[in-house]
């Protein structure tokens, strides 16, 4: 088996940005999963060495600069996902996919706690479901994103 070239990885982190700015109604708005997280993590814990930290970084600046963020913001919540999938890859690729969205919910505690202590330092606070919500519906979307990813993983 191959592995997929930078330009397959690519395209799904410009489709997870895609997903990621497609506008909902304000209703949902506060359900969105985290797709460039959830990405991130599959490829990190798929293929740590082609996608690190730094990758990470970098989706992270993009991210600020789409959303007109502190710039670092979400570079430093991605760079700690992705250290945090990184160091456990091994054994969370063994484990079932329920117990592999327990593990995406934990690992996306610190990268929201990151992006709300920013938000509160800036004066922007905001209630406690923005910040549960989030982990919450991209818990229940990592099987499907884990499943989509992995058949353009095997495809090539």
């Amino acid at each position: 088996m191959q592995t997929p070239g930078p330009v397959i990885i690519g395209i799904t982190f410009i489709a997870a940005m895609v997903l990621m700015l497609i506008p909902l109604p304000e209703s949902v708005r506060l359900w969105r999963p985290e797709w460039l997280a959830l990405t991130l993590i599959f490829w990190n814990m798929t293929l740590p060495k082609n996608v690190g930290i730094a990758i990470a970084w970098i989706l992270g600046l993009c991210v600020d600069v789409i959303h007109g963020t502190l710039l670092g913001q979400h570079a430093l919540g991605f760079a700690v996902t992705a250290y945090l999938t990184i160091r456990y890859h091994m054994q969370v690729r063994e484990y079932p996919l329920y117990q592999q969205a327990i593990f995406v919910g934990i690992v996306l505690l610190p990268y929201m706690g990151i992006s709300f202590w920013i938000l509160g330092v800036l004066g922007e606070g905001y209630g406690t479901w923005m910040y549960w919500a989030p982990i919450l519906s991209s818990m229940v979307v990592w099987p499907g994103v884990y499943w989509t990813l992995r058949a353009l993983h095997w495809k090539r």
